[in-house]
């Protein structure tokens, strides 16, 4: 019984590790989709289009949903939609390596939002961890000549770290009380309804895509979106938020080195120290140090 529970967590972890690798992709095919098409749009068209596509393939689960479903899959369709507008909106002032290590500061939220949302207290570990990543944060965002400079774009991509969080910790709260393909979907088709409405109201009239941008939107809607969110789904039935988010965290190396390889994005050397405190705080976050800090097993971190 124990191995069998074991072998499903291992392979929730290769799920999840898939997913941070095809949204670290995610960010290259974003910077480049936006030079053609704007944010809601743009991801309006990923979300509808993933959450179609998913329910022409899982017709018959589909068939299953009941009224809980499409609530809990509203709440965390909400979430999604909020952190990827505020994701997206912010990649037009800032660079996706950039973006990429700001997001990953979700990470480090998780455990606070956890303790509000279950009232369950983080250990000294993930205080300190929370400490060391904002001075990651702030090595990150000074230029060589030490002026500030975080801008609209690290703002919202923090926000969006937040957000991405909630994201996680509803999934946490839903995943086990209904299906995960039929959450996944109905979250999806909620953000891109979202989506095409505020982008009716604050965006100008579409006027199509560019044929540069079909291939960066084919890979946010059927890797990112569809498969990405799928597996996310999927996975984290079977393990906890905060191991969820280590392995997720990886999508921002991901993304910086694809982001160097196909948009020719530079890595300056405060950004490779900033990256690298932050990634240490991630590491203090989510392992063991036993060595260091005492565990405490009705604390979580």
């Amino acid at each position: 019984m124990e191995t069998h529970k074991s072998r499903k967590k291992f392979i929730a972890d290769l799920f999840l590790l898939l997913a941070a690798m095809l949204w670290g992709g995610g960010y290259a095919a974003t910077k480049d989709a936006l030079n053609s098409i704007t944010p809601l749009y743009m991801m309006a068209i990923r979300f509808l289009c993933a959450g179609i596509l998913i329910s022409v393939i899982f017709f018959k689960i589909m068939m299953k949903i009941t009224l809980e479903d499409i609530t809990r899959g509203f709440i965390i369709g909400i979430f999604l939609f909020l952190a990827y507008t505020a994701q997206t909106v912010g990649l037009n002032y800032t660079t996706a390596s950039k973006q990429s290590f700001l997001t990953s500061v979700y990470v480090i939220i998780l455990p606070f939002l956890y303790w509000a949302v279950f009232k369950t207290k983080p250990t000294h570990r993930a205080i300190i961890s929370a400490v060391i990543s904002l001075i990651g944060i702030g090595i990150l965002s000074f230029k060589s000549n030490m002026q500030l400079n975080i801008n609209i774009g690290d703002w919202l991509t923090l926000l969006s770290a937040v957000l991405f969080a909630s994201h996680i910790i509803s999934i946490a709260c839903f995943t086990r009380k209904s299906n995960p393909i039929i959450l996944s979907v109905v979250q999806m088709m909620f953000s891109g309804i979202f989506s095409l409405l505020f982008a009716i109201i604050f965006e100008p009239s579409f006027s199509g895509i560019r044929d540069s941008a079909l291939f960066p939107i084919f890979y946010l809607v059927v890797f990112s979106t569809m498969i990405g969110f799928l597996i996310q789904n999927i996975a984290q039935k079977y393990t906890n938020p905060n191991h969820v988010g280590i392995l997720l965290s990886l999508e921002s190396v991901f993304g910086a080195i694809i982001s160097m390889i196909f948009l020719n994005e530079v890595f300056t050397l405060n950004m490779i120290i900033g990256c690298s405190i932050i990634f240490l705080s991630v590491f203090i976050s989510e392992t063991k140090l036993k060595f260091t800090f005492k565990r405490n097993s009705r604390n979580i971190s």
